[in-house]
């Protein structure tokens, strides 16, 4: 996978963490310290994530490995469609006033589920996991840290939008792996 693709995904992968951030800044008293908390904690499990999903893939490969560019498609569809459908389901997040690690764990978890299944991808596909783990942590760290400031300033106006975004991303990616697999 080549460099613009990786960081297209990163930015797809990101906007769960996006949207929750501006959540996170819109209910909380935040000042830098707990929007850099915020933003190690989804750029790294966003991270993380892949990296399982990476070493559970390689034990599948070679089961489904004339599939992979379909499993790919399908998975990347599949979220990036969950994505859209969950950003005009008009369901709040229950976010409370207090900042909470143990609720900013959860929260962590459940935006990189999306990542685990992205390195299942990446491990149906050869590809090496240092150069996208690192887009990706790095990617979702910083728009964290800015979604927590959008929130705290600006308000819901945008966050339906940026989720519909990162649907549509990890869409055109799906459709791209597969076409390089049927054409090239």
């Amino acid at each position: 996978m080549d460099f613009i693709s990786i960081f297209l995904l990163a930015i797809g992968l990101a906007m769960d963490a996006f949207s929750v951030s501006i959540t996170r800044g819109l209910t909380l008293k935040c000042n830098i310290k707990h929007a850099f908390i915020i933003a190690i904690f989804f750029g790294g499990f966003q991270a993380i994530m892949p990296v399982i999903g990476w070493l559970s893939g390689l034990k599948l490969q070679s089961i489904v490995s004339t599939l992979a560019p379909w499993i790919a498609f399908i998975l990347l569809l599949a979220i990036g469609i969950k994505m859209i459908y969950e950003s005009f389901s008009g369901e709040e997040e229950d976010v409370c006033s207090a900042f909470s690690l143990k609720e900013l764990l959860i929260l962590s978890i459940a935006t990189s589920i999306d990542a685990f299944a992205v390195g299942v991808t990446f491990a149906f596909l050869n590809t090496s996991i240092l150069q996208p783990i690192l887009i990706i942590g790095i990617v979702t760290f910083i728009l964290s840290f800015i979604g927590v400031y959008i929130g705290k300033n600006v308000g819901h106006f945008f966050e339906n939008k940026i989720e519909v975004l990162g649907g549509v991303i990890l869409i055109g990616i799906g459709f791209k792996i597969l076409l390089e697999h049927l054409f090239f």
